[in-house]
């Protein structure tokens, strides 16, 4: 079954926990602590909730488990939004264009990181993993070296920056989770 095909079903099933006058916003998939998790986002014209549900599509009360899922799920996208300095595609034009225009030194290694990069991405609906976050790390790291970065990471800032609004991220769902977490 493909991500697309589990989200669609984990979709089906979070219906039911819907409250009155709330409808299912969204899935974000992630695997943490050995198991993955269907973090399931809800809005109404009160408000928001949350639920995590399991491969069964049960729902979840392991706070530890919860937040995990939320945290890397939101690292990921930031992750995804910074790659590349969060213009991957517009990137990898200007180097096309530099190597018609100039061709310097390094434009080959620099075309083959972004390629790279760009392959490293995986389409939504996709799992949040560490292993994805470590590989988009990587990844954007060796562009930022085939670019010239020698110094500190602009990627690993940004991933830095974020931990803040990550944090805010797993308040909220722990926040507005539907039931209680133990």
């Amino acid at each position: 079954m493909s991500v697309a095909e589990d989200v669609g079903r984990i979709a089906g099933a979070a219906a039911a926990f819907a409250g009155p006058g709330e409808e299912l916003a969204g899935v974000l998939v992630a695997e943490t602590l050995g198991r993955r998790v269907y973090l399931c986002a809800f809005q109404s014209a009160e408000g928001h909730s949350w639920l995590a549900l399991d491969v069964d599509a049960g729902p979840l009360t392991d706070g530890r488990l919860v937040r995990e899922a939320a945290s890397l799920a939101a690292l990921c996208e930031v992750a995804e939004e910074s790659a590349g300095g969060g213009h991957l595609a517009e990137l990898r034009a200007r180097l096309a264009e530099l190597r018609e225009t100039d061709n310097p030194e390094g434009i080959d290694e620099a075309e083959a990181a972004a390629a790279s990069l760009a392959e490293t991405l995986q389409p939504e609906p996709r799992v949040a993993t560490g292993a994805y976050l470590d590989a988009l790390g990587s990844a954007s790291r060796r562009l930022e070296q085939a670019l010239g970065e020698s110094g500190p990471s602009p990627f690993a800032a940004a991933m830095q920056a974020a931990l803040g609004s990550v944090e805010e991220l797993a308040v909220d769902v722990e926040g507005n989770y539907k039931i209680p977490l133990v």
